[in-house]
């Protein structure tokens, strides 16, 4: 009996240290998640102020306008959908798929013609 009441006790002493590791991860969570959240209003706040100060600095842009697209970015100094390839690429890729029309073209003509 002697070793199933200390195998009792360490059962217990086990549980407390779990429950206090428990009560620590849940802090810590909860606390990492008010950082979260703190860092992505820090970014809100920063990009409005940009805003502000756009409208300060140019006055006679509206900034309201809906040609102004957060979800276009600037490249080669042209304004193009993010995650599209820059301005230069997208007008290489057209007069390579109009070369392969052409070139299409002219195969289906000679058998058109015979």
């Amino acid at each position: 009996m002697d070793s199933a009441g200390k195998l009792k006790k360490k059962i217990e002493e086990l549980e407390e240290d779990y429950d206090e590791l428990k009560d620590k991860y849940d802090g810590a969570t909860v606390e990492l998640d008010d950082l979260k959240n703190c860092i992505i209003q820090e970014h809100i706040n920063d990009f409005e102020k940009g805003l502000r100060q756009v409208a300060f600095f140019h006055q006679e842009v509206d900034i309201t306008d809906s040609k102004f697209d957060v979800n276009k970015v600037v490249i080669d100094g042209k304004i193009v959908k993010e995650g599209e390839s820059s301005p230069d690429e997208e007008e290489e890729k057209e007069a390579a798929e109009e070369a392969k029309e052409a070139g299409d073209a002219e195969e289906v003509a000679p058998d058109a013609a015979g």
